[in-house]
């Protein structure tokens, strides 16, 4: 399905252009207009889901070897160091658009944070509540 009033599935299909840069029957992907560094590229599936909750396993499965070529091509292409696979689920989250879609940010020497957090202590009992909580929720 393709929802003709999202931003995302218009540039997947080619009715907006874009800075494409991989493209095969399930994906584009294209460079962020407002990239986090030099070469960030967002992987775009060519069909609607809302975000990762709702994505089709088969998709799913095609997502994460993308990134990785699309990042190893990225150190050879940019000499980039490494590289963050980002992909938000929710407002909250950080997610503006609602399409599924993945963000594969190059990062370099001394370059920007990006996708940093300091680590908190956490309490064992605690850990055990929230893990029976999810591991419920999940059944």
């Amino acid at each position: 399905m393709v929802d003709k009033e999202c931003i995302f599935c218009r540039i997947a299909g080619g009715e907006i252009p874009s800075s494409t840069i991989y493209e095969d029957e399930d994906f584009r992907v294209i460079l962020d207009l407002g990239p986090a560094s030099k070469g960030h590229a967002l992987i775009l599936p060519k069909e609607h889901y809302r975000d990762l909750c709702e994505l089709d396993h088969t998709i799913a499965a095609k997502v994460l070897p993308l990134a990785g070529r699309l990042g190893a091509a990225m150190k050879k292409a940019l000499g980039c160091s490494g590289f963050n696979v980002v992909q938000n689920n929710g407002e909250d989250a950080g997610q503006t658009v609602f399409h599924f879609h993945v963000h594969v940010i190059p990062r370099y020497k001394d370059g920007a944070k990006i996708a940093a957090w300091e680590p908190q202590k956490a309490d064992p009992e605690q850990l055990s509540r929230l893990s029976s909580s999810i591991k419920e929720a999940m059944e």
